[in-house]
């Protein structure tokens, strides 16, 4: 069953706080608290408890009482991780102001035994942005590496998808026109 927008953002915003408790930098911190409390002063009330009673039943959230009596809400380990999934379907890539002329090319072989991990990477890099120029293998004219690579690590993928920069590229005009540069 697939979260909704509130309980999506409530477990980006509980991730947050994660994120606040490792910032190194009081600059930082206050970075993430005030897209933290910007998060909290969009979401309806009404939908704030239904989403959290969910996100409960789910086992996504859970509660933790604190020694003056007050009650905070933790992530589990299921809810960092559906925090960290639905962050990356949203992935945008910048677009520069120059185009640097570089291909980024994704090549993957996953086995067969993985299709469905297969199916959705390969849909996750159209949504992306990327051009199928074969069946495994996709092309991007921009910086995204960390974001590629961040979504093989979450899928644990590894040893199954490949990241080439390259300069040149035999159909490079077709392309060029795909991406309008």
């Amino acid at each position: 069953m697939r979260l909704g927008d509130v309980q999506q953002k409530i477990l980006l915003l509980l991730l947050g706080g994660l994120a606040l408790g490792c910032s190194a930098s009081p600059t930082q911190s206050f970075k993430v608290l005030r897209i933290m409390k910007k998060g909290w002063d969009e979401l309806d009330q009404k939908n704030l408890k239904r989403s959290l009673l969910i996100l409960y039943q789910r086992q996504l959230i859970t509660e933790q009482k604190n020694p003056d009596g007050s009650v905070s809400l933790v992530l589990t380990k299921a809810g960092k991780h559906e925090a960290t999934f639905s962050q990356l379907f949203n992935i945008k890539i910048k677009k520069p102001k120059r185009w640097d002329k570089l291909w980024r090319v994704v090549l993957f072989d996953i086995p067969e035994k993985h299709r469905k991990f297969r199916d959705i990477f390969r849909s996750h890099l159209r949504t992306i942005g990327f051009h199928e120029l074969q069946h495994s293998v996709f092309i991007f004219p921009f910086p995204c590496k960390n974001e590629i690579l961040a979504l093989v690590k979450l899928y644990h993928a590894e040893s199954f998808v490949r990241f080439i920069t390259a300069q040149d590229i035999d159909n490079e005009l077709k392309l060029r026109k795909k991406f309008f540069l």
